[in-house]
């Protein structure tokens, strides 16, 4: 005979071992997240990691928002199984999964572990196998943690509530307060801007930035960008139907030539304004400029940024992309098509490879080599003071790889200068005054500003002429092509210029060119004109930083990819594709084209977006 037992019910918890169970598993929930916090300030061997890991509660908000995630995680796992040990392990694996991998990433590319890292989880094993990860003390305390927490939750943490009803509502309460969190607290961008940790990073380095928050908390953060917002009415079918009328083109062996691509930082034409027109020693300054651009194909680029944000420009011009988001992985580019043609593609920039997280961006935009501070130019210019002297080195440098490199092909070179990269001396006076308080009437302040900026930017236009000069001497056929990535800072509330009348009415065709237009100049050496059978003089017209290769791509005599062959029908209708919305139509800045124009540059964008997501795959 079978003896039935009657089920055996778990007595109630009295009040002691209730709040006992409250700080026992909220407390297992901040080691894990304590845990996470010191992989984040580990991760980064520039960084003081002692100090930054103590730096971390000396911020309320920023221990808190880092400590919330595992805390909400278990009492979710713990309402919903009643075990302890499945409530830690729920906390526990997440978070610290998301931890280590972060910590391995910066470790092997100091690059930081973000949400939209996800997306590209098939290509993780590839690039892992690229690399050795050691197993350090961080790996033994970790093993530890969850054996010892582990065994806590097991023994140490009772069972509650009994009734299934109470259960599924707490369960569903903490589920909706990690949605609610995520979907507003954790991505907020005013919150994440004012929990400022910056005593012992370098503001404008990302990952430190990222580190210096935590780990957890810029994760989370970083969920904002993870799926970037299509194009209104975006139409992926309609987008590569676009696409698929075009065909890419090979480059005709006949008219391989070489190019090397320099965008001059903060580099603009102060002539442009009749203010500094009028005094004769800025003049000067850009007497030389002016006989390149009489040399070349110039014009202006009408640019989405002012005062900073190079890589917009920069990556506009390599990528063929109007607009962009941070890359994460291989993406399809003009970059890759030039090396797909068989050319040599090389990137050089006298600056930190942290900066845009350029180390990694380069790679994925298709260049194979790089030169940056660290494993080139530190050996030839102090970093310090590469942004007041280092055109000149740069171009020596480019010159010589080039006369190395050309013997094995073709060349495809970018490079990214340094020199005049503000802010710029407002309380002294430079060595050499182009504008005095006397001689213009401008306050001391911006004097100063002009002054100093002047010099570097004379400086670099001699730099430019003797690589022109340079590239002349060569046999082998060179285009040059230089273009200014933005305006410079001209003070606070752009001071400077206000100093010179100017009101930067974006509403008006001059407002919009005073604040965002910067100069390019396509140059050819005599080699590249007589295979290319063009003098290379002339005006290029003015536009959008995305329609630069294909201008190149035309006095070269190359039809390029189908993006291009599509951009450049775009480029007819409108030369101006602004981040803002607007565009150049009829001699006007306008935010809507005429419908057919309109419903052609929208689809555009859709086609657009679809070549950017989609990776190489889009090739």
């Amino acid at each position: 005979m079978t003896r039935h037992h009657p089920h055996k019910q778990t007595p109630p918890l009295t009040p002691l071992r209730r709040v006992w169970l409250l700080f026992a598993l909220t407390g297992l929930g901040c080691c894990v997240g304590v845990l996470a916090l010191l992989y984040g300030a580990a991760a980064y061997v520039k960084l003081p990691g002692l100090a930054l890991f103590q730096s971390y509660f000396h911020h309320p908000a920023l221990l808190g928002l880092n400590l919330l995630p595992p805390v909400l995680l278990i009492w979710l796992f713990y309402f919903l199984t009643r075990r302890g040990w499945c409530a830690f392990l729920g906390s526990f694996l997440p978070c610290i999964i998301v931890a280590m991998v972060n910590y391995f990433k910066i470790r092997l590319r100091s690059d930081p572990f973000l949400a939209a890292d996800l997306r590209l989880v098939s290509e993780a094993g590839g690039i892992v196998g690229n690399y050795s990860l050691d197993v350090d003390w961080l790996t033994w305390l970790t093993l530890g943690a969850l054996v010892a927490g582990l065994l806590f939750s097991a023994l140490l943490i009772p069972k509650w509530p009994r009734r299934g009803w109470v259960r599924a509502f707490a369960a569903a309460s903490c589920a909706a307060l990690c949605a609610v969190s995520c979907a507003s607290l954790f991505t907020d961008q005013d919150l994440y801007q004012a929990t400022d940790n910056s005593e012992y990073i370098n503001p404008w380095s990302d990952v430190e930035v990222f580190v210096s928050k935590g780990c957890l908390y810029p994760f989370l953060y970083s969920m904002r960008d993870m799926f970037p917002a299509p194009p209104p009415g975006y139409d992926a079918q309609a987008a590569q139907a676009m696409l698929a009328e075009f065909t890419d083109e090979d480059i005709p062996a006949d008219k391989q030539v070489s190019v090397m691509g320099i965008m001059l930082e903060a580099f603009c034409d102060l002539t442009d304004f009749d203010f500094m027109a009028d005094q004769p020693a800025v003049a000067q300054v850009y007497e030389q400029w002016h006989e390149l651009t009489d040399q070349g194909v110039s014009g202006r680029l009408l640019t989405n940024i002012f005062a900073g944000g190079t890589v917009d420009s920069e990556w506009g011009f390599l990528s063929g992309y109007s607009q962009h988001d941070d890359f994460r992985r291989d993406t399809d580019s003009y970059v890759w098509y030039l090396r797909d043609q068989g050319y040599q593609t090389f990137f050089s920039h006298p600056g930190y490879s942290w900066f845009y997280n350029r180390q990694n961006v380069n790679g994925y935009l298709g260049f194979q080599d790089s030169w940056f501070t660290e494993n080139h130019y530190g050996d030839l210019v102090d970093p310090t003071s590469a942004i007041y002297h280092s055109d000149d080195i740069l171009t020596d440098e480019l010159f010589a790889q080039l006369k190395e490199r050309v013997a094995d092909g073709p060349c495809f070179s970018f490079s990214v200068s340094y020199q005049n990269h503000g802010p710029y001396e407002w309380a002294a006076p430079a060595n050499t005054e182009y504008v005095t308080t006397e001689g213009s009437g401008l306050d001391q302040e911006s004097c100063n500003i002009w002054n100093h900026y002047l010099s570097g930017v004379g400086e670099t236009i001699a730099a430019m002429n003797k690589l022109t000069q340079d590239l002349d001497s060569l046999d082998e056929p060179v285009v040059l092509v230089l273009f200014g990535d933005h305006k410079p800072w001209g003070g606070n509330g752009n001071s400077a210029y206000a100093a010179m009348g100017l009101t930067f009415d974006l509403g008006t065709l001059q407002g919009f060119y005073d604040y965002y237009a910067t100069p390019y100049l396509i140059w050819a050496n005599a080699a590249a004109k007589e295979i290319l059978g063009d003098d290379f003089t002339g005006d290029g017209g003015d536009f959008s930083p995305c329609f630069l290769m294909p201008k190149v791509f035309d006095l070269c005599g190359w039809t390029g990819p189908a993006f291009m062959q599509l951009a450049r029908q775009v480029r007819e209708v409108t030369p101006l594709v602004h981040e803002r919305g607007l565009y150049l139509y009829d001699g006007q800045i306008t935010d809507a084209l005429p419908q057919e124009q309109q419903d052609f540059v929208t689809r555009f964008l859709w086609a657009e977006y679809w070549r950017e997501t989609q990776g190489l795959s889009a090739k």
